[in-house]
């Protein structure tokens, strides 16, 4: 069996871990830069708010104090999963982490006996341990697991056991709550006069090639109750990774913007080494004027070798951020993106025309870099994010291009300056 953990509106549960009073508040956690609602606390929903709100359509009800709006604390979001995931492991065989707020476990064995008081145990050490509420679902697979963990959030327990027979019940549910079958692919089987579950496992493997191909062929068998799905199915290797985000203010200088694309860098770079990933190069861009009518400049760099060095980026692409600076104009945005990821564990190809002792020379240079970010990365995940960042993404914290966060809380988890005091 597998079993399938998910944090309860997981950004405003850690809100509350650190913030006790927004219990039994509506409460709901924005985007970057405040823009629109991501996370909403079942008080909030209660309001008939969805998903995706705009914060100035709830100004007046921020007013008058019916609803709390936070910025996103992504620190403290990530270091309550990596805690959430810790219990998880105390307590099954295996954990796959699918998302920052959801894992596959492995129960042990003598637990299938009874995994409805297994579920419960799970959920009562998680909350215990991290403050974060979950539901619990098990079934034969992961896509039936997924199911079940949704029916088990509607239970007071939080936990349900998939029974055997599902006829009944996939009768009823619609194809839009399968996993992974998105918008478009529900208008492609509603085409065909599929609306349930039920219909979906009956449907003929032609139909369902034509209609979703092997990956759709797939996730019919897992419903059927045959495991089809693999961790590489969900968590392969990113073909690209982007990092990019609206200003907080515009800017109109060089310097900034350059620090901007320097800190959205070294925040890509740190995601390749998570990966274990080398990127061959990268295409850097910049939009500014008016918002209907913006404007990107986007530049290309291929680097003299595949790297995940911070520092080596940063140095490859400066001319070319350099060259997006237009004087007299205002920016809103900027980004970059990795491109030609390869496996740490690869064999590089080295250039036929690099003498031996430059080649002999870079290797040696991109070992110590590989020590030098090891260690920094270490000591940023022990003290706290930035704590140890290059000197091109600029001191200080008031930037005008750092993402808007006038309701950010205390990271008060990782981050000794802004500990919760008690009095």
């Amino acid at each position: 069996m597998v079993g399938l953990v998910d944090g309860n509106n997981f950004f405003v549960s850690c809100e509350r871990v650190v913030d006790p009073a927004l219990a039994g508040r509506a409460v709901a956690v924005l985007s970057n830069n405040d823009g629109c609602c991501v996370s909403r606390s079942a008080e909030f929903k209660a309001l008939g708010i969805p998903m995706g709100t705009p914060r100035f359509k709830l100004r007046d009800k921020e007013r008058r104090g019916e609803v709390t709006l936070l910025s996103s604390n992504f620190e403290l979001y990530g270091d309550l999963s990596a805690r959430v995931m810790a219990v998880l492991r105390e307590h099954a065989v295996e954990v796959e982490q699918y998302s920052i707020d959801e894992a596959f476990i492995r129960p042990p064995s003598f637990a299938n006996r009874d995994l409805e008081a297994y579920g419960r145990e799970v959920r009562a050490a998680v909350l215990q341990q991290t403050g974060i509420p979950c539901g619990i679902g098990f079934a034969p697979t992961k896509t039936l697991a997924k199911i079940a963990n949704h029916i088990g959030k509607t239970r007071s327990t939080g936990v349900h056991v998939l029974p055997r027979d599902t006829a009944e019940l996939f009768s009823k549910l619609p194809v839009s709550e399968v996993w992974g079958v998105g918008r478009r692919l529900v208008e492609k089987l509603h085409a065909e006069r599929i609306f349930t579950i039920a219909q979906l496992c009956a449907a003929s493997p032609d139909v369902l090639m034509r209609v979703g191909g092997v990956t759709l062929l797939r996730t019919v068998r897992e419903l059927q109750g045959e495991p089809s799905l693999t961790a590489r199915d969900y968590d392969a290797d990113p073909g690209s990774i982007t990092y990019s985000r609206s200003f907080g203010e515009h800017v109109a200088d060089c310097a900034s913007l350059c620090e901007s694309i320097f800190a959205f860098a070294s925040r890509a770079s740190e995601k390749l080494r998570r990966h274990r990933l080398l990127a061959s190069g990268c295409l850097v861009y910049a939009q500014y004027g008016p918002t209907l009518e913006r404007t990107f400049l986007s530049q290309s760099v291929v680097f003299p070798a595949p790297t995940d060095a911070t520092g080596s980026i940063i140095a490859a692409l400066r001319p070319a951020v350099q060259s997006l600076y237009r004087p007299e104009t205002v920016y809103c945005k900027s980004g970059i993106s990795f491109f030609g990821l390869s496996s740490r564990s690869s064999p590089l190809q080295g250039s036929l025309f690099e003498e031996y002792a430059a080649r002999n020379a870079n290797t040696l240079r991109q070992k110590a870099e590989t020590k030098l970010f090891a260690a920094v990365d270490a000591l940023n995940a022990r003290l706290g994010r930035d704590t140890v960042s290059v000197a091109s993404v600029g001191l200080g914290t008031h930037k005008a291009w750092r993402v808007k966060m006038d309701n950010r809380s205390k990271r008060a988890t990782t981050n000794w300056d802004e500990l919760i005091t008690v009095k």
